[in-house]
C-alpha cells in the first residue's frame, strides 16, 4: 500500500478501490489526471490475477458542489449507464460511493478510456466533424424517464450588462432575449458539459467521451451552444459556426431545429464576471491565450449571434 495520502489519496481510498476490483490486487501506479477543475481525478493501474486494469477514480472533494448536489456520485454512475447504448465509448462503472462512507467524500470508480484530448488538431474540419457526429449520437438517446433534468446555471432576472464589454448594446439585447419565452424544443439525453476537453481521440477518430456527472434530460441546443461557446473562445467565432454546420449535417432529419437562443444562454452563463482562459485548456497544452482575448472573443461571438 502507498503511504497515507500519497498522490492526494488516502489508504482508505485505495482500500476501497482494491476491494471494488479484487481484494488480492495491488495498486501498480497512480497519476493525477489533467483537466480536473472541480474534483480530484486520478488514473490508477491495478495489478490483479487477470492482468492490469486501467481505472479512473473521481473524488468529489468540492464541498460547495457536494452540498448543492449531494447525489453527484449516483448521478454520474446513472449517466454513464444511460450513455452506454449510444455506441460511443464511455467509461464503465466499477463502483461508486454515494455518501463518502468509504472515501470520506463521494466517489466514482470507472474504467479508463484510451486516447488523448487533442486541442491542436492537424485537420480542423475532420476534427469538428468528429465532435459533431459524436454529439448527435449522444442526443439520439431517449431520456424521458431520466430523473435529472436541465436547469440554467444562472438566474436570468438577476443579470446586469457586464462592465467589461465593449458592446453593451448586444449584451443588453441578449439579456432581454433570455427574459422572453424559451423556444419549444424536443427533450433528449444531453451531456451538459460537452466541449473539446471532454472528448478523447486516437488519431482522427473519437475514442471516447468523459465527465458525465452533469448529464440530464434537456434541449440538444444547450449542448451545441456550450460546445460552440468553447470553440468560439478557443479558436474564434468562425470555428464555432463550422461546428454548427457539421452538427446540422449529421443531425439531418432527427428533428433538431437550430435556435440561437441556446447559444446566447450558454454565453450568458459566463456572467457576471469577465470570461477567463479555462485552466483545462492550458493543462492540455494550449498556450498564447489571454483573458483579454477571451473578452474580445466573447464580444465578437455575442455580436455574431445578435447582429441584425
Amino acid at each position: 500500500m502507498f503511504d497515507d495520502y500519497a498522490y492526494g489519496l488516502s489508504d482508505n481510498d485505495l482500500k476501497w478501490v482494491i476491494d471494488s476490483v479484487d481484494w488480492k490486487a495491488k495498486v501498480h501506479s497512480i497519476s493525477l489526471l489533467k483537466g480536473g477543475t472541480s474534483s480530484g481525478v486520478y488514473g490508477l493501474s491495478i495489478q490483479g490475477e487477470q492482468g492490469v486494469s486501467e481505472l479512473v477514480l473521481r473524488l468529489f472533494d468540492n464541498e460547495e458542489w457536494v452540498f448543492a448536489e449531494p447525489d453527484l456520485a449516483l448521478h454520474e454512475a446513472e449517466s454513464l449507464q444511460r450513455a452506454a447504448p449510444t455506441g460511443i465509448q464511455t467509461p464503465k462503472i466499477v463502483a461508486y460511493d454515494i455518501t463518502g462512507t468509504s472515501c470520506q467524500v463521494p466517489a466514482v470508480l470507472m474504467t479508463r478510456l484510451p486516447g488523448i484530448v487533442d486541442l491542436s488538431p492537424a485537420n480542423m474540419n475532420l476534427w469538428l466533424d468528429g465532435l459533431a457526429e459524436t454529439l448527435v449520437q449522444i442526443h439520439s438517446v431517449d431520456a424521458e424517464d431520466f430523473p435529472w433534468s436541465y436547469n440554467p446555471y444562472v438566474d436570468i432576472n438577476s443579470l446586469d450588462i457586464p462592465t467589461w464589454t465593449s458592446c453593451p448594446y448586444f449584451w443588453k439585447k441578449a439579456i432581454n432575449r433570455m427574459r422572453g419565452p424559451r423556444p419549444y424544443t424536443k427533450q433528449c439525453f444531453i451531456h451538459r458539459d460537452y466541449h473539446p476537453a471532454n472528448v478523447l481521440w486516437e488519431g482522427n477518430e473519437v475514442s471516447g467521451v468523459v465527465d458525465w456527472v452533469n448529464a440530464c434530460r434537456g434541449p440538444a441546443g444547450i449542448d451545441v451552444g456550450h460546445c460552440r461557446l468553447n470553440l468560439a473562445l478557443l479558436y474564434g467565432t468562425h470555428i464555432a459556426d463550422s461546428f454548427l454546420a457539421a452538427y446540422q449535417r449529421h443531425a439531418g432529419s432527427t428533428g433538431f431545429n437550430y435556435d440561437p437562443y441556446w447559444d446566447i444562454l450558454s454565453l450568458i452563463e459566463i456572467l457576471p464576471g469577465p470570461p477567463q482562459v479555462y485552466s483545462g485548456w492550458t493543462a492540455f497544452g494550449i498556450t498564447g491565450l489571454t483573458d483579454e482575448m477571451m473578452i474580445q472573443r466573447a464580444d465578437q461571438y455575442i455580436h455574431s449571434l445578435l447582429a441584425d
